[in-house]
């Protein structure tokens, strides 16, 4: 019995996990957002709901200065404050901030903002069993062990999902009329926004593919549109 006690302690110690991210997340999220209330993007998030048969999209502001956005477990979706300020002062235009949206709808729809949080939940688990476990054999060194395979995982998983994501959007994107070159564009803005931060990362290791793969795989798929037959 004692030595399935590590397991059975992951076990446990990943549901406690999951339901305190997200209590954690939904309160951090409710206290720092409002509605957004933008006419031209309203404009834009139209033609996407027009695209899903949706009667509207509503987007969130999200206080804080980091350019990102994200999608809640519960289906809500984010825009921080930092990316909408780029979008005030002109450095993002407003198709470029529709793409993101369509991005983040596209985790909703896919499942993958819930299965994040379960995600995270069970990579702590399993950092915290191969922790206990490597450090019997491996004294010292068994935690860094765990922690680096936990790490690749989570990597590994995570740019699965942003490619699935890239695709839904470019087909709302282009089922909408605003076309995917501005989805494009801003690939190449946020690669110069967090190069200086994440220039040293091994591209493996990040949890966001490299901006020409990203690229690339949209051509694909714009090719493979246009060589389908009408």
């Amino acid at each position: 019995m004692l030595k399935f006690t590590p397991i059975l302690l992951a076990i446990l110690y990943a549901l406690a996990m999951y339901h305190f991210s997200v209590w954690r997340t939904k309160r951090e999220l409710d206290a720092r957002s409002t509605e957004l209330a933008d006419p031209r993007l309203k404009a834009l998030t139209d033609r996407l709901a027009r695209a899903l048969d949706l009667e509207r999209i509503r987007v969130h502001i999200y206080e804080i200065d980091p350019v990102n956005g994200l999608a809640a477990p519960d289906g809500r979706i984010f825009i921080t404050r930092g990316f909408y300020r780029k979008y005030q002062n002109g450095e993002v235009t407003g198709e470029e901030l529709a793409s993101v949206i369509a991005h983040e709808l596209g985790h909703v729809a896919l499942g993958h903002s819930r299965r994040r949080m379960i995600d995270f939940s069970g990579q702590n688990a399993l950092r915290t069993a191969l922790a206990l476990v490597l450090s019997r054999f491996l004294p010292g060194i068994g935690v860094w062990i765990a922690n680096g395979l936990a790490t690749l995982l989570a990597a590994r998983l995570s740019r699965g999902d942003e490619y699935e994501a890239d695709a839904y959007a470019a087909a709302l994107l282009h089922k909408a009329g605003i076309g995917i070159d501005a989805q494009k564009s801003l690939f190449t803005k946020l690669d110069k926004l967090t190069q200086a931060r994440s220039g040293a990362v091994p591209a493996w290791l990040m949890s966001h593919p490299k901006t020409d793969e990203r690229v690339a795989a949209l051509e694909k798929l714009e090719r493979r549109w246009t060589a389908a037959p009408s």
